[in-house]
């Protein structure tokens, strides 16, 4: 039977889009080999000194020698996050360019700040989770408390006199602190900052009274007896830091809040190159060094693998969206 010039054409194309999809998984897989082939930019949202900023670095460097390319972490603060994190949304999708983040920025500030840029599921695809901490209720020397009953109590006797600092408005600080006024009935001064590190400077200079956050960038201020840790904001006391009690234990259960500091990339970034970056982090925290140097910070090594960080991040900011529109939480 002979053929005509459209049957030619058909069996031509058909045997054509045969290559295109017999040829398509060796060059996926060979993008996955290729990878990476360059530096690697970790984005952290914040001031250096924060926790966020702890994490990246702590991942930097063994990520750096189990990839074989220099990883390096570049602090873009400002804006509740904003400046970084849309830095990374509007980065190329090729694992090159990629975000840790703070979960108040990620969870929070969306249900508090409009018209951010940025949509917290859209534009990022979840690579794996670092660090879970619970805050400390953290003062300044000398501030005449010890506890939280007295931070409390100070707080009643001397209304509006108290101040407290915190990575911007929207940040897990800035909300742990709506939740202490809401629930003990004490009004303090909101100051919002770009980052824990700046709040920690300016506590030790005298000029904020207390703030709330991970342990990490608090730790060596609090053994150096220049900052006083009163209370954790979590269900259990840490190991580093036996003898502050929870904050239910103090008395005020349902202060509860933990953060926790996660790596995305780029939404459309390939996979193989997502599966790539979450297997090397986790056999790096699977090791007994990250775990111990974490546990040292008042921290947990936690990982997610993308799948579960995706649906971890998606009811996180039910959570807290709810517990914003409950306690009527705004910006400043």
């Amino acid at each position: 039977m002979k053929l005509g010039p459209i049957h030619r054409t058909m069996i031509w194309a058909a045997g054509l889009a045969t290559l295109v999809s017999i040829g398509s998984a060796p060059v996926a897989h060979a993008q996955a080999e290729a990878y990476p082939s360059r530096t690697i930019t970790l984005i952290v949202p914040t001031a250096p000194g924060g926790t966020t900023d702890i994490a990246a670095r702590m991942i930097a460097d063994p990520l750096s020698k189990a990839l074989g390319q220099p990883v390096i972490v570049e602090n873009r603060p400002g804006g509740n996050g904003t400046i970084g994190t849309s830095a990374v949304k509007r980065a190329a999708p090729d694992g090159y360019t990629l975000l840790v983040q703070y979960s108040g920025y990620q969870v929070i500030t969306p249900a508090i700040v409009k018209n951010l840029g940025w949509d917290p599921i859209k534009d990022f695809a979840p690579v794996a989770n670092i660090l879970s901490a619970p805050q400390l209720v953290v003062v300044r020397e000398g501030l005449p408390v010890k506890t939280l009953p007295e931070l409390v109590a100070y707080g009643k006797a001397n209304p509006g006199k108290l101040s407290y600092g915190s990575s911007g408005n929207g940040s897990l600080q800035h909300v742990t602190g709506e939740m202490l006024e809401l629930q003990t009935g004490i009004d303090m001064t909101h100051v919002p900052y770009k980052g824990t590190g700046p709040t920690i400077t300016d506590m030790l200079g005298g000029n904020v009274d207390l703030t709330f956050g991970a342990p990490p960038p608090f730790m060596g201020h609090i053994q150096a007896g220049k900052l006083r840790a009163i209370a954790v904001t979590g269900k259990a006391r840490l190991p580093s830091l036996k003898d502050v009690p929870t904050a239910a234990e103090a008395g005020y259960p349902k202060l509860d809040a933990t953060s926790w500091f996660a790596m995305y990339a780029p939404a459309g970034t390939p996979k193989p190159v997502i599966d790539k970056l979450t297997s090397e982090i986790a056999k790096v925290m699977q090791t007994e060094a990250f775990k111990k140097k974490a546990e040292e910070q008042g921290a947990v090594a936690d990982y997610m693998n993308p799948q579960q960080l995706a649906e971890f991040t998606k009811a996180e900011l039910a959570r807290w969206g709810e517990v914003v529109k409950t306690a009527k939480i705004q910006a400043d």
